[in-house]
């Protein structure tokens, strides 16, 4: 295989998390690449999050791609939780001390990353097929790739992980240097997009016996709901008519009067899962986003975790150019996870006190039910509630 160039940090994965590794390192004059599995296209259909937390919108300020997200983006001060006919509001900047989050797709942060690299000449390689790692334990690691018919590949000092769940980054660690923590959930997320005012001016979380429902929005005329199902759901099964009703018989009567019906955009089911994989580091090769750990998506934590991965990585990198210091490489599997774990174990909560367990029994439902009433009458409980959904500090 002849090499097609070197470069300094080799990026896999072309979604948010590589598109901000590169932007941070390109703005401190470190050169990079990112390998990109899919078009462009394909990367920018996909729909995924839609709320930032508060230091993963300041990163992307700092990135020099916040303008559009501060002109378009939705600050939101609290959420709601609903139980049964109950709605309950928590203030998320009050509990906080005046912090928010940013609702703002992910797609649309993905557009402004690529926008900003093709701004400043930023080496993107879409639809690079095959990509395989080598020489991850010496000190000049390599990827190859397949390219318009043509085997070629890239030297770098340092490989970054950021192609997801199911890329070759995590898989290309001998079994043996890892540990892997899953626990995957009995049900998913059936979701659906339309062009349609949102119900509530904030996020509604709402718990009932029949399964949780999400209200979420992209923008004041574009929301975004979902519902607790079986995993042997299928879409097909599903017309906008039987997901509307569904929907509002879910949801307490005053809020599902204010629902907007109308034709969906797009309709999908995603599993939930948690999974993280330890360490985040071998040899030259660091994993971060979805190709090191998965959150359900109740707790709003996964383009935020990889947001935060990203922190940490950029952070160590550029002191390693910088200044020859090591040491925020050599902590990076360490602290990135601290934090990590921490939202794990918010996601899981949130997840196991909003949904539907009827397989757990009487006394599950009992407890759970007991939570609920905890978290809607204790300060102390919401304050918690919230000091983690803003985001806990890097």
């Amino acid at each position: 295989m002849a090499a097609l160039a070197s470069t300094s940090v080799l990026i896999i994965g072309g979604g948010p998390s590589g598109l901000l590794l590169s932007q941070l390192l390109h703005r401190q004059g470190i050169a990079s690449v990112v390998l990109e599995r899919r078009s462009r296209d394909h990367v920018l259909s996909r729909i995924r999050a839609g709320v930032l937390e508060q230091g993963a919108a300041d990163l992307l300020r700092a990135a020099g791609v916040g303008a559009r997200m501060d002109r378009d983006g939705l600050v939101h001060e609290g959420i709601e939780i609903a139980v049964g006919d109950r709605l309950h509001r928590l203030d998320l900047a009050a509990l906080t001390g005046g912090k928010t989050v940013m609702v703002y797709g992910q797609t649309e942060v993905t557009a402004d990353l690529y926008a900003a690299r093709d701004a400043m000449d930023g080496v993107v390689i879409d639809e690079a097929e095959g990509v395989a790692l080598h020489g991850l334990e010496t000190d000049a690691p390599s990827a190859s790739f397949l390219k318009d018919g043509t085997r070629q590949t890239i030297r770098a000092d340092f490989i970054i992980g950021c192609d997801g769940f199911h890329g070759v980054s995590r898989r290309s660690i001998p079994a043996d240097r890892l540990s892997l923590f899953e626990l995957v959930y009995p049900f998913g997320w059936l979701g659906l997009l339309a062009d349609v005012p949102p119900a509530a001016d904030e996020l509604v979380y709402a718990s009932h016996p029949d399964g949780f429902s999400l209200c979420s929005m992209r923008s004041p005329t574009r929301s975004r709901y979902y519902l607790q199902c079986p995993l042997d759901e299928k879409v097909a099964d599903w017309d906008d008519d039987r997901f509307w009703d569904v929907l509002c018989a879910r949801l307490p009567a005053e809020l599902a009067a204010r629902v907007t019906r109308g034709p969906s955009i797009e309709k999908s089911i995603a599993p939930l899962r948690s999974f993280v994989a330890e360490p985040l580091r071998h040899g030259r090769l660091f994993l971060a986003g979805d190709a090191a750990h998965i959150v359900p998506p109740t707790g709003a934590k996964g383009l935020n975790l990889a947001a935060s991965d990203i922190h940490y990585l950029s952070t160590a990198l550029i002191d390693h150019y910088r200044s020859g210091d090591d040491e925020g490489l050599e902590r990076y599997s360490e602290r990135a996870l601290a934090r990590v774990w921490k939202a794990e174990r918010f996601s899981w909560w949130m997840t196991s006190v909003l949904h539907s367990f009827p397989e757990k029994g009487g006394f599950a439902a009992r407890m759970q039910q007991a939570e609920l009433e905890y978290l809607l009458s204790s300060p102390a409980a919401q304050a918690s509630l919230a000091e983690n959904y803003v985001g806990l500090p890097y």
